[in-house]
């Protein structure tokens, strides 16, 4: 009989949204190619229901939650495990610390479980104090009932080994070597600045909408990524785009082919993720031998060591910065080969999927008593 496994605490498949659908993108197909029964929990709206790369042997189940951004992670958290509780799945993996509340009813079924912590929630600026206190509670929560726990960065695993005494599971994100991509219509290769991230305070896209107005002077500038829900910030991009020619704004991308040919094609990427580990965004640009910029910090650092520019968080260092890129071909081309080789040594999708198949079957064979301390 085929193994099963439920996977919880996403928008679903197939969706575009973030790092965790990223990895189920690629994760799901993979279960299921080596024999498993998969079953992966959406919200109605988060999934892409005609992608033609959709594996049909991947179950999406829609459940029910509360839409709005204080409520959606919770609500359909609780439903998407209450579901999977009565199905009771071989093992179950669970993105995200805030459904470690509702690990005991998992727990309670005998299913095994498996979390993915994510980053420091509680350090996002986009959460306010009672969202904050919430993600704490549920990262006490899930260190006390999850089985294992997964970290995407080891400087993540660190922290919350020193903080919990929970031995974490390293498993970063992988990248996919794009090969030669049609040259996108809205840049010339390697004469334009490019910025992927969901527009949100703790991925610095206030200053580098500054920078961009400078950068803009003498290369064209371009944005992919949305706030999520409405948000002051895209009131002030769209005036960016008014004032500046220069500057375009694509909105959200959920093409990967598209997507992954303006990293192939840019002439520098600039990263701002500030906390959250391993980013997913970031691990792609390197397979696609994108130049980059990152914001300076621990996380950052950890993915790239010497395959990138550092800079604090100024507009007038970010613009710098990507400008000496961008005037410097054979910089670009020492950042960009750098950038690949350290992806394929270290951030492979065959390598990140092999990981959780073994941890997930570890996870059925110790049994759901079994917690790693």
């Amino acid at each position: 009989m085929s193994k099963s496994v439920a996977i919880i605490g996403t928008r679903g498949y197939p969706s575009y949204y973030g790092g965790f659908e990223t990895a189920v993108r690629k994760l799901a197909p993979y279960l299921a190619e080596n024999g498993w029964d998969v079953t992966v929990y959406s919200r109605p709206d988060g999934v892409k229901h005609d992608d033609p790369q959709v594996d049909s042997r991947v179950k999406s189940v829609l459940t029910r939650g509360i839409e709005t951004k204080q409520l959606s992670t919770l609500s359909y958290g609780l439903t998407s495990t209450f579901h999977a509780a009565l199905k009771k799945p071989d093992v179950a993996l669970i993105m995200n610390v805030a459904n470690g509340y509702f690990l005991p009813l998992l727990k309670a079924r005998g299913v095994p479980t498996i979390l993915n912590v994510d980053g420091i929630e509680w350090e996002r600026a986009k959460w306010g104090e009672t969202a904050r206190k919430l993600f704490r509670q549920g990262a006490r929560a899930s260190a006390i009932t999850a089985n294992y726990l997964i970290a995407d960065s080891k400087e993540i695993k660190r922290r919350w080994e020193n903080k919990t005494h929970r031995k974490l599971e390293f498993i970063p994100y992988g990248g996919d070597e794009p090969g030669d991509l049609p040259i996108p219509a809205e840049g010339q290769p390697g004469k334009y600045a490019l910025l992927v991230a969901r527009f949100v305070p703790e991925n610095t896209i206030g200053p580098f909408l500054d920078a961009a107005r400078a950068i803009a002077k003498t290369h064209d500038v371009i944005l992919v990524g949305s706030a999520g829900y409405s948000d002051p910030i895209e009131d002030k991009i769209r005036q960016l785009v008014d004032d500046s020619p220069r500057v375009t704004w694509l909105g959200h991308i959920s093409n990967d082919e598209h997507l992954h040919g303006l990293w192939q094609n840019a002439g520098v990427y600039f990263h701002g993720h500030s906390v959250g580990g391993t980013n997913p965004a970031l691990v792609q640009a390197m397979a696609c031998s994108t130049p980059t910029v990152a914001r300076d910090t621990v996380y950052n650092r950890e993915v790239l060591k010497d395959a990138a520019l550092f800079v604090w968080p100024k507009g007038s260092d970010i613009a710098e910065a990507c400008l000496r890129v961008l005037n410097d071909p054979e910089l670009r081309e020492k950042l960009g080969a750098k950038a690949f080789a350290r992806s394929r040594s270290h951030y492979s999708w065959e390598q990140v999927c092999a990981d959780y198949e073994a941890l997930l079957e570890h996870a059925i064979e110790s049994g759901s008593r079994h917690i790693t301390f």
